[in-house]
């Protein structure tokens, strides 16, 4: 076991770093095997696949502005202190060191109790950075944000529906395809666990030709599904099922796609709907997809094979009782844990007739 960070035990965000490692496993598969046994469902569960460290592309950073200096990092644990971090082993390296640039950058910009959070993203063109801060973008505040964040690898800049800058679209690949991602997009928390849930899911769909994608995003599970299979993808954000949309039309090599923007949770997918695939994957948000899954079980004709990736073992397991219930076989369970040393646990299973 390594040394703890020097925030640990203040940082809200690493809880668990002092758990040796074997136990720290153990304690992860166990919150699953537990959250489906208060579900009152029994599954295999395997060993958790871990992400290694410093492998975290995104983050919500914390800002405020004190006396003695700005400070940037996450929350303190139970409170609202923002810890200034000078030390982190989740973010990628490079994620890490734009922290110090934007301490140094930024300062100037903030009066003293003045706070603000930044969401950013590591994208293979740079980072796509989202603030949170005062009413509104004026163009004195675009010129002094331009001035001061230029030169820092940020490939877009915005705040709120508003762009500050924009020097290179932010682009990720997803199975070989490349997307240009809308602002603040939602993507895996690390490419390695990216990489995993891919695998898993593309071993449960199996040799399936028509596939929905559920609650599809810009693509993470779509684009590389559609090398060998037909794919319809719904999700209800649009920018992003847009970025689906435009980067399955000049891809080389894939099956069709088609999208459909919809809001799953008040509209889920009927059952006449659901007998053309063969193949269906969910990737809900936490809350899960409850709807969905009602609709699934009562269902007597339709997708023969579910691939669920879960972020909520809770919702998850609620899903999966409604499955079972209603005639579905649940295979095993894999933990994926992309938020190191936190509470927090990911997952991916099939489902089968």
């Amino acid at each position: 076991m390594t040394a703890p960070c020097p925030h640990f035990g203040t940082c809200g965000g690493c809880s668990l770093q002092d758990l040796p490692p074997d136990a720290y496993r153990a304690k992860k598969r166990q919150a699953v095997i537990d959250a489906l046994a208060r579900a009152g469902v029994t599954a295999e569960v395997r060993e958790p696949v871990i992400v290694p460290p410093r492998s975290r592309r995104r983050a919500v950073f914390k800002i405020k502005s004190l006396p003695e200096g700005l400070h940037i990092g996450f929350h303190a644990a139970r409170s609202h202190t923002v810890i200034d971090m000078h030390h982190c082993d989740i973010l990628t390296p490079g994620l890490f060191a734009l922290v110090g640039a934007l301490r140094v950058r930024l300062e100037p910009l903030f009066g003293v109790g003045e706070a603000a959070e930044l969401h950013v993203t590591e994208t293979d063109t740079g980072f796509d950075a989202a603030f949170r801060w005062r009413g509104g973008l004026t163009p004195a505040l675009t010129a002094e944000l331009t001035r001061a964040l230029s030169g820092l690898g940020i490939a877009r800049l915005t705040m709120g529906r508003d762009t500050v800058f924009e020097t290179a679209i932010p682009t990720v690949t997803l199975g070989g395809v490349k997307v240009a991602l809308p602002p603040n997009p939602f993507l895996q928390s690390t490419t390695e666990g990216e990489a995993a849930l891919q695998a898993l899911v593309a071993g449960i769909v199996g040799k399936a030709k028509q596939v929905a994608d559920l609650f599809a995003g810009v693509g993470t599970f779509a684009l590389p599904l559609a090398r060998k299979a037909k794919i319809h993808a719904v999700e209800q954000d649009a920018p992003a099922l847009n970025a689906l949309a435009a980067a399955a039309r000049t891809a080389q090599g894939l099956k069709p796609v088609t999208t459909e923007i919809r809001d799953l949770f008040r509209q889920p997918l009927s059952a006449p709907e659901l007998k053309i695939f063969d193949a269906l994957v969910m990737d809900p948000p936490r809350a899960g997809a409850e709807a969905q899954s009602r609709v699934l079980a009562a269902a007597k004709n339709g997708p023969g094979t579910i691939a669920y990736v879960s972020c909520d073992a809770a919702s998850f397991a609620r899903d999966a009782a409604i499955l079972v219930a209603g005639g579905w076989r649940l295979g095993p369970v894999t933990p994926i844990d992309q938020f190191l040393w936190s509470s927090h646990i990911e997952l991916v299973v099939g489902f089968g007739r």
